[in-house]
């Protein structure tokens, strides 16, 4: 059973009762997220995610591992592009005392300018790791493809030149501008009811009241399909080929068409490309899709590692897949077991108090609502063959494409 509730000051809480185990989730979800972020303060919540956890105005970076380790629970911190997270996880007769430790880093976190400079150094060092990943390259010089402009272009650790350029003074304003009440939804599942966290809840964020002042109006540039190519060289054993095409927002109705279409391609050994690209031809050390659930455009990606000789077949035999989902629509025994993948990989993933409290703060921050729970699987069920063939035809056309790897003739 999962109830919600808004309290006076913004507070929405969420509560799924779950006895079966003595142990109680949360998940505290701010509306922001490095889509927040101007070009110029890329990897700022990132980087604010990672100082949070080092220091309250009362507590040090010990003192927060040390009540933490001390009863053999877990506390952290997690920026994502829509929405920033902090989660925690503790036996039911600490659950209180942890949460009221979540509130003092959420509301008074003391951002030593020491631990700034030490999270920036290991950021730019995980920035300079991540260009030795062919994978990791070909996937941002993807995205920037596709978003040009928009904050979805950048990665949520942001780029050298952005992290190199933060101070103190730009995470300080960012927590003010979105760390405030009614801008945050705590997510709760485990051996606790609805009134007992509500409860719990106004005795430790009650009297947390929002600031007159609105938060910062997001405006963001439109995305705009024009489809390119790029190129990249480096000195690797394994190529990796990419294709990427803008697609639906989770609001949209094709969103279900989408997450359809992704398992059916690349959800298991069995799946399209995996059968023919790999087994049947050999092409790929590894072939998948990805399309992240995204509150505005969203983006799907095919793509496989190949040998660096075979880099032009793969690319042309990955876009005679795609391809093909235009032209010849999935079997009624396709599309069934496609649907019975999905379904019964999205039951397993709510099956510890964790996934529960994540799935249901996550529906609230992206605006859909706790109720999306069980629309998401309606609507996984209502998707025809005409209806994944109509999403082929209508966004699957033009693709981005990026290579990554050394020359063929080298």
């Amino acid at each position: 059973m999962t109830n919600k509730t808004t309290l006076a000051n913004g507070i929405c809480v969420i509560t799924t009762e779950n006895p079966r185990a003595d142990i109680i989730a949360g998940r505290l979800f701010f509306r922001s997220g490095s889509c927040r972020e101007t070009r110029e303060q890329s990897g700022l919540s990132n980087l604010l995610a990672a100082v949070m956890m080092k220091g309250t105005k009362h507590l040090s970076a010990l003192d927060i591992a040390n009540q933490v380790e001390s009863v053999g629970a877990s506390l952290g911190t997690e920026a994502a592009m829509d929405y920033f997270l902090v989660y925690l996880k503790s036996v039911t007769k600490d659950f209180l005392s942890l949460l009221k430790l979540a509130a003092e880093i959420i509301r008074s976190p003391s951002l030593p300018p020491e631990q700034i400079e030490l999270e920036r150094r290991l950021t730019l060092q995980r920035l300079k790791q991540s260009q030795e990943q062919p994978m990791t390259v070909a996937f941002e010089a993807l995205r920037q493809l596709l978003y040009q402009e928009h904050p979805y272009a950048a990665s949520t650790l942001g780029n050298p030149d952005s992290v190199s350029n933060l101070q103190r003074e730009d995470l300080v304003y960012f927590h003010q501008a979105y760390f405030r009440p009614d801008n945050l939804i705590i997510s709760v599942a485990g051996n606790i009811t609805h009134q007992e966290n509500l409860e719990l809840i106004e005795q430790v964020f009650g009297d947390w009241q929002a600031p007159l002042m609105p938060m910062p109006e997001l405006v963001l540039p439109p995305v705009i399909s024009h489809p390119q190519a790029q190129t990249i060289h480096q000195d690797t054993q394994q190529s990796i080929v990419m294709l990427g095409y803008l697609a639906a927002p989770i609001h949209d109705a094709d969103y279900a068409a989408f997450k359809l279409l992704s398992a059916y391609l690349s959800n298991g050994l069995s799946s399209r490309l995996f059968v023919e690209l790999r087994e049947k031809q050999g092409l790929a050390y590894e072939v998948s899709t990805l399309y992240p659930t995204r509150v505005h455009a969203s983006a799907f990606v095919a793509y496989l590692g190949t040998a660096p000789a075979n880099q032009e077949i793969a690319l042309t035999g990955l876009e005679a897949e795609i391809d093909r989902l235009s032209h010849v629509p999935l079997s009624p025994n396709e599309l069934q077991t496609t649907k019975n993948k999905i379904l019964g990989q999205y039951a397993l993933g709510k099956q510890t108090n964790a996934q529960l409290a994540q799935t249901s703060g996550l529906y609230e921050v992206l605006g859909l609502g706790i109720e999306f729970d069980q629309q998401f699987t309606q609507g996984i069920d209502r998707v025809t063959t005409k209806e994944i063939q109509a999403t082929a035809q209508n966004y699957l056309q033009n693709p981005y494409t990026v290579i990554v790897g050394s020359s063929p003739n080298a």
